[in-house]
């Protein structure tokens, strides 16, 4: 049974997993794999669902975790907080909606313009996600 306490480590691994099927599903594109691309990027959304899912229920009941990290690292950590953070909302309710809906529609030259923006930013996202985790629940944790 997943208990609370092990959702920070359940939404890391989502991110990770988030981060690999886009860049499968952009290896796919690149290759003409249409077919390879859509299970990829399906199944990017379907994980970043149930992140967004284990992270809310996680902050319901546990609230925020304060960094612990001093010095050069602190100002460092709020950089990459804030704009994982930015860039998330960007992602969750406009990017990827956008250019989902554009593929289903089969609006594939629209859809091509606004990937190249939503590949590279949620990427960044699910990737600072991973960062962000570990530098709260393990390198700067307190014991």
């Amino acid at each position: 049974m997943i208990e609370i306490s092990d959702l920070p480590a359940v939404n890391a691994s989502l991110n990770a997993t988030s981060a690999v099927l886009l860049v499968a599903g952009y290896s796919f594109i690149r290759r003409q794999r249409r077919t390879a691309h859509a299970v990829c990027m399906a199944t990017a959304v379907v994980v970043a669902v149930l992140f967004l899912a284990s992270y809310l229920t996680y902050h319901a009941h546990v609230g925020s975790k304060h960094f612990e990290g001093q010095g050069i690292v602190r100002p460092v950590y709020f950089a990459i907080l804030i704009s994982h953070t930015i860039l998330a909302a960007v992602v969750a309710f406009g990017l990827v909606p956008v250019t989902v809906y554009r593929a289903v529609r089969r609006r594939f030259d629209r859809h091509k313009a606004i990937a190249r923006w939503t590949f590279p930013v949620w990427l960044y996202v699910s990737v600072t996600g991973v960062i962000i985790y570990f530098m709260l629940y393990h390198w700067y944790a307190r014991g």
